[in-house]
C-alpha cells in the first residue's frame, strides 16, 4: 500500500531546506510509520533530489514523524529556477512510497 492510505503530510520551507511531516490517519498506526519510515528510507526516495542529510524526529504524542530534509530546494524556492519545489511538492511524492 502507499503511504497515503494511513498519513497525510504537512510541510514548511526554510531557505535550502525543507521539513516534512507525516502524521497518521489513525493512531494506532504511527508503529508502523516509526518501523517503516527510516531517514535512510526517507533520503533514497528523494535520491537525486535531496542534496544533503535527513533528519527524523519522533513526535509520538501526535503520532506523527517529522523529517528535515537539507539541501532539499536546490538553493531555495526563491533562488531555484525548479519548477515549484516547494516542500509540498515533496510531500506529495512522499505519500506514494510503498509500505508494509
Amino acid at each position: 500500500m502507499q503511504l497515503r492510505e494511513i498519513a497525510h503530510t504537512r510541510t514548511g520551507d526554510k531557505g535550502n531546506r525543507s521539513t516534512l511531516t507525516v502524521i497518521a490517519h489513525d493512531a494506532k498506526d504511527f508503529a508502523r510509520l516509526e518501523t517503516q519510515l527510516t531517514a535512510e528510507r526517507v533520503q533514497a526516495h528523494y535520491d537525486g533530489i535531496v542534496r544533503g542529510r535527513v533528519e527524523r524526529f519522533a513526535l509520538p504524542q501526535l503520532g506523527a514523524l517529522q523529517f528535515v530534509l537539507y539541501e532539499a530546494l536546490a538553493g531555495g524556492v526563491t533562488r531555484s529556477l525548479a519548477l515549484d519545489a516547494h516542500g509540498k511538492t515533496l510531500s506529495s511524492h512522499l505519500l506514494k512510497l510503498e509500505i508494509n
